[in-house]
C-alpha cells in the first residue's frame, strides 16, 4: 500500500504573528517557519502504518515556494521515503490545494491520503473534505485513532456526543487530530540520510489546473486590544458594575 501525506509550511506556532503595515497579510520575511503541527501527526501515523507492514511507501507532498523543500526534508528525516514538491509562488485556496493533490493522487494511485485536520495559519479546515469529494473517496475528519480491518480502516473521531467510530473503505482521505499520536524527533543520522532522498519538483503550470481564487482578501488587521481589567472591593460593587456599566443584569 502507498500513502501520500500532505504537509504545509506555516509560521512556527511559537512565533508571535505580526500583520504587515499595509494590511495586505501577515509578515513572513525573516520569520521562523515549520511544518504545520497536525501535519506532523499525519506523517507520524503514516510511518507507524508502514512500520506495522501495512504500507510499503510513504510519499510527502507539499505545495508552495522553493523553501517548502525544507519542510519535505523534515518529513524525510522522520522516515518518509520520498517527496513531491509542487512549486508555486502564490497562496493557494483550499479548493486549489485539493485539486492539486487529486492530480498527484491520480498519478501515484495511493490507497490512503493523510493530512492535518487544519492548518494553523488560515484555520480553514476544508482541504481534506474537498479532496474526498473530488476523488469520490471515503473520508474521516478529526481522527484520533486509525485501525486496519481487512480492506478497510476504522477511524475514531470526536463529535459533540462523544467518540464516533467509522468504518471507511479504502481508498480514503483522513485528516489527523493532534491526539492521534506523538510525532517523533528526527535523529542526526536520519537528517543526513534525508539529504539524499528523492524530491520530485513539479511546476504548477504543468498540472494544467484552474486554481484561480474564489475569494478576494480585502484587508488584514489585528484584533482590538482588550481593555485592562479592574479589581472590585466586594460582591456588591461587582453586581453594581455588571448592572450599570456592563448592563448584563
Amino acid at each position: 500500500m502507498k500513502i501520500i501525506v500532505a504537509v504545509k509550511r506555516v509560521i512556527d506556532y511559537n512565533v508571535q504573528v505580526r500583520v504587515k503595515a499595509d494590511g495586505t497579510g501577515v509578515e513572513t520575511e525573516n520569520v521562523k517557519m515549520s511544518m504545520n503541527p497536525p501535519d506532523e501527526n499525519a506523517v507520524e501515523e503514516a510511518l507507524r502504518i508502514k512500520e506495522s507492514n501495512k504500507a510499503n511507501e510513504v510519499i510527502v507532498l507539499s505545495i508552495g515556494d522553493e523553501k517548502c523543500q525544507e519542510t519535505i526534508r523534515t518529513a524525510l528525516a522522520m522516515g518518509a521515503d520520498r517527496g513531491i514538491h509542487i512549486k508555486v509562488d502564490k497562496a493557494i485556496e483550499p479548493l486549489g490545494v485539493a485539486k492539486i493533490i487529486k492530480k498527484i493522487a491520480e498519478k501515484e494511485s495511493p490507497e490512503l491520503i493523510l493530512m492535518g485536520k487544519q492548518a494553523i495559519d488560515d484555520d480553514c479546515n476544508q482541504t481534506g473534505q474537498m479532496l474526498s469529494a473530488l476523488l469520490g473517496w471515503s473520508q474521516g475528519a478529526f481522527v484520533s485513532k486509525i485501525e486496519f480491518v481487512d480492506q478497510s480502516i476504522n477511524v475514531t473521531r470526536e463529535v459533540d456526543e462523544g467518540l464516533e467510530t467509522l468504518n471507511l473503505k479504502l481508498p480514503s482521505v483522513v485528516t489527523c487530530d493532534l491526539r492521534l499520536n506523538e510525532p517523533r524527533y528526527a535523529s542526526l543520522p536520519n537528517i543526513m540520510k534525508a539529504k539524499k532522498k528523492q524530491i520530485d519538483q513539479i511546476n504548477l503550470e504543468e498540472l494544467n489546473l484552474d486554481i484561480n481564487p474564489r475569494i478576494e482578501q480585502i484587508n488584514v488587521s489585528e484584533p482590538p486590544k482588550r481593555k485592562k481589567g479592574i479589581i472590585v472591593a466586594d460582591v456588591a460593587e461587582l453586581v453594581q458594575k455588571l448592572k450599570n456599566e456592563a448592563k448584563v443584569i
